[in-house]
């Protein structure tokens, strides 16, 4: 008998190798960049230049004495620590540890945030006990794991003994008959932090350049606001504009009450302010006792905890990949260190 089969299998084994074959070498077709509208944009807002506070008017004077003591390590009581020791303008206002150290050299209670972009924020401190940057200028100054000073009072006599300071405290404060005040320092601080805003490739890309980001990073935006992210990191700060538990979906082990030491009500426990994810791949490490040292383990523990949701390895990437383009522009020559005055 005549083997008619063999041939038509033959061209059909031949047929599906080099089908196999062509599928083994081919490069993977990417995923489609899901389109993100600008409907969707609109719960970012636009970062200002300045936050302009409603209390009192900014003027050149007050910033450049604001300045000036934001980088006054005679504030501190051994006189070698400044607000810039843990907030370090050129390091994206902070430190990089995971636990400050103060004037004794023993670490403070939880990790120090960065000062940029901190007046966009509902409040100050990781727990909000501070309601402004003029307020929050104030505690470090005093604490006594801090800086150390032991009273406003003893401040001001400091800052009285140097007689550089009172012309810079008069043009700061036109018509004070005693212009050197802690309540003075708080505010001149505060006026200089409400312009340390980092614009960059994210507010270009929210005013319609569609170029500023990548597809990858476009990508990763998409999946940031369908997961769900944005229910707390919104606003033009991404963050900063809200309290939320940690552990909102999944409890999260902190033996920080968070809240609740301010305010003492039973919802606020191991509630802190929301960050903002403005700068973020520059300010680990992360959370209140920065004990998260990588923004990949950030990502996927957030997603667990907060949002009840698992994402794949790759998912996690392509967030991480658009949260990098989060890093803005430092404003060099606005923050350059001033000339100080000489003791007397």
């Amino acid at each position: 008998m005549k083997r008619t089969w063999f041939l038509p299998f033959f061209v059909f084994s031949l047929g599906l190798a080099l089908i196999l074959a062509a599928c083994s070498t081919a490069t993977p077709t990417e995923e489609a960049v899901p389109e993100v509208t600008a409907d969707m944009l609109k719960v970012f807002g636009t970062l200002p230049e300045e936050v302009t506070p409603t209390g009192y008017e900014m003027t050149d004077e007050l910033i450049d004495l604001g300045r000036m003591l934001y980088y006054e390590p005679r504030l501190s009581v051994n006189g070698n620590m400044s607000c810039n020791t843990c907030h370090g303008l050129n390091n994206y206002g902070m430190d990089g540890l995971r636990f400050s150290f103060g004037h004794t050299g023993n670490p403070v209670g939880r990790n120090s945030p960065t000062v940029y972009n901190a007046a966009l924020h509902t409040a100050q401190f990781w727990d909000g006990r501070a309601a402004d940057v003029e307020a929050q200028a104030k505690g470090p100054i005093l604490a006594g794991g801090e800086m150390g000073m032991p009273s406003a009072e003893f401040v001001v006599e400091t800052l009285k003994s140097i007689p550089g300071y009172l012309p810079y405290f008069e043009a700061a404060f036109p018509g004070d008959a005693d212009p050197i005040t802690y309540d003075h320092v708080g505010q001149a601080i505060g006026a200089f932090e409400r312009r340390l805003v980092t614009p960059g490739r994210f507010d270009q890309f929210l005013a319609g350049d569609e170029t500023a980001l990548t597809e990858r990073e476009q990508r990763g935006l998409a999946l940031f606001i369908d997961t769900g992210c944005i229910a707390c990191h919104s606003g033009p700060a991404l963050g900063g504009g809200m309290y939320a538990k940690l552990g909102a979906s999944e409890p999260y082990v902190t033996n920080d009450l968070g809240r609740y030491a301010v305010t003492q009500a039973e919802a606020d426990k191991y509630a802190f302010k929301v960050p903002s994810l403005r700068n973020i791949a520059m300010t680990g490490p992360y959370l209140h006792d920065g004990s998260i040292p990588t923004l990949e383990t950030m990502v996927q523990l957030m997603v667990r905890h907060q949002l009840g949701k698992e994402l794949s390895t790759d998912q996690v990437n392509d967030i991480v990949t658009f949260l990098r383009s989060l890093t803005g522009e430092l404003p060099g020559e606005y923050t350059a260190m001033p000339e100080l005055p000489p003791n007397p």
